[in-house]
């Protein structure tokens, strides 16, 4: 018990963190290089954990983990980036939030998990919440700023689910997360470079939020997550991961001065229902009814020890095939 609190607490660094990070890019970094605060988010993190992982990819995990670092972190953290400064930082971290749900319908896609009656109540609750924050303030919210929070979600969820599907036993997750965040960072450094040009000059505030980006939300963050998913069952890593719309929330009310509608506020809360009811720990499968234990058939006293043998392995194959 004591083991799994220690965890949890451990698994927490990674949604704080990931909440946090709206805030410090929506108030530390320059609005206009989007393309170069997330390159300098991703490959320091990358390389970092390259030196811990002391592997390289082979095979098919060259270009899986330029897919999968795309999808995860490169374009992921550009349009995150995008909609930390466009919009307020308690909508965009609740717009995250539906994440779970969303890949509970790709996994259903793409893995045949069919979803629970829960997580489909739970998804319903989840879009019906950011629809009254999206359209009871359509005022105060960027529809770019909507747009990039929205694609970052489903690129990530996708991304996760890919992810699963790829899952090579031989593979590390210090390893695999290396490749991924090295393979985006180095993408999105071309990228930078070509359509931003230069990059930008950067005050203390600045680079105190792209090291706090690179080193706390990201190589720290994602060992603390997977360290979390090895130790502990996956619902109770998933509702630890409510932590990081509740902590976007707080520190955009609290700290950054933001203020909802009270529809807003009531989706906000919605959104969070939503995720807890359409969570895999409160949707456990029924149990399995146990299978009897076979009996061996009554032997044979006109045959042969070795013709029994024979006649006794039939039986016992079909047994098992059922």
């Amino acid at each position: 018990m004591e083991g799994n609190l220690r965890w949890m607490l451990v698994t927490a660094v990674a949604p704080i963190t990931w909440g946090a990070s709206y805030y410090v890019t929506r108030h530390l970094l320059p609005a206009d290089s989007p393309l170069w605060g997330s390159a300098l988010r991703a490959l320091p993190a990358g390389l970092l954990l390259l030196l811990v992982a002391r592997r390289l990819p082979r095979g098919s995990w060259w270009w899986r983990s330029l897919v999968l670092g795309t999808l995860n972190m490169g374009a992921f953290f550009v349009l995150v980036y995008v909609a930390a400064q466009l919009l307020p930082t308690s909508v965009a971290a609740t717009v995250m939030a539906t994440s779970p749900l969303v890949m509970m319908l790709i996994a259903w896609a793409l893995l045949a998990q069919r979803p629970t009656v829960p997580a489909v109540t739970g998804g319903a609750l989840g879009l019906a919440g950011v629809a009254a924050m999206v359209l009871t303030g359509a005022g105060a919210l960027d529809v770019g700023g909507l747009v990039a929070s929205v694609t970052a979600m489903l690129m990530s969820s996708l991304g996760f689910v890919l992810a699963q599907r790829w899952r090579d036993d031989e593979v590390d997750v210090v390893s695999s997360t290396a490749w991924q965040l090295v393979a985006g960072g180095l993408t999105l450094l071309v990228a930078a470079a070509v359509v931003e040009g230069a990059p930008p000059r950067l005050d203390g505030p600045a680079w105190a939020g792209l090291a706090f980006l690179s080193l706390a939300a990201t190589a720290l963050a994602y060992l603390a997550w997977f360290g979390g998913l090895r130790h502990l069952p996956a619902g109770t890593v998933g509702l630890v991961g409510l932590l990081n719309p509740v902590t976007g929330l707080a520190l955009g009310l609290v700290v950054g001065g933001e203020h909802l509608t009270p529809l807003q506020a009531l989706g906000a809360l919605v959104v969070l229902a939503g995720v807890a009811l359409g969570h895999p720990a409160l949707s456990r499968p029924r149990p399995t009814p146990a299978t009897p234990t076979p009996t061996a058939p009554p032997p044979h006293h006109a045959t042969s020890s070795s013709s029994a043998g024979r006649e006794n392995a039939v039986p016992a194959r079909v047994l098992a095939r059922d």
